[in-house]
């Protein structure tokens, strides 16, 4: 179950505020769909590939705009290329796409007390989570969601977001 990580980083201001950037998003979507990909949501594939694009906030605006209605940036989008269990899964699977805004990304963490790494590793792993399957739509959905991030979130030795 090994995973790909196609990543391209849009503008200066990510490298300059976290060099290790590419890093630790490999590492977040790695642990995300190794730890995600199991039970009933398991995909059965040797090989599954994911875009990630980090950006700004205008980026994900029109994106957010163009997608989902919705006039404002957001913290990270996923794009899922898969979206109905009917359709055949090959291998190597593609997953999709995850898009993450800096400015955004930057706020929150500062509104939440937490590093910029900290909470950009907890982003990708939601995003990650989203195209393997999950969703936080229904209340029993999102209790599921958030126990699977702050269990791999805590196994990385991030505290969890959720706490107030």
């Amino acid at each position: 179950m090994a995973l790909k990580t196609h990543l391209r980083i849009d503008g200066g201001q990510w490298k300059d505020e976290l060099p290790e950037a590419a890093d630790l998003v490999k590492k977040a979507a790695a642990e995300a769909w190794k730890k995600g990909n199991q039970g009933e949501l398991e995909i059965p594939v040797k090989q599954a590939e994911v875009s990630i694009l980090l950006t700004d906030d205008a980026a994900v605006h029109k994106l957010n705009k163009e997608y989902r209605g919705v006039d404002r940036p957001t913290n990270v989008l996923s794009f899922a290329a898969l979206d109905d269990e009917s359709e055949p899964v090959v291998d190597p699977m593609l997953l999709g796409d995850i898009v993450v805004a800096f400015e955004t990304t930057e706020r929150e963490a500062a509104e939440q007390g937490c590093s910029f790494a900290d909470h950009l590793f907890h982003l990708v792993v939601h995003g990650m989570l989203h195209l393997i399957g999950y969703d936080h739509i229904e209340d029993w959905e999102a209790e599921e969601m958030e126990a699977l991030e702050i269990r791999i979130l805590a196994d990385n030795g991030i505290g969890n977001p959720y706490d107030d």
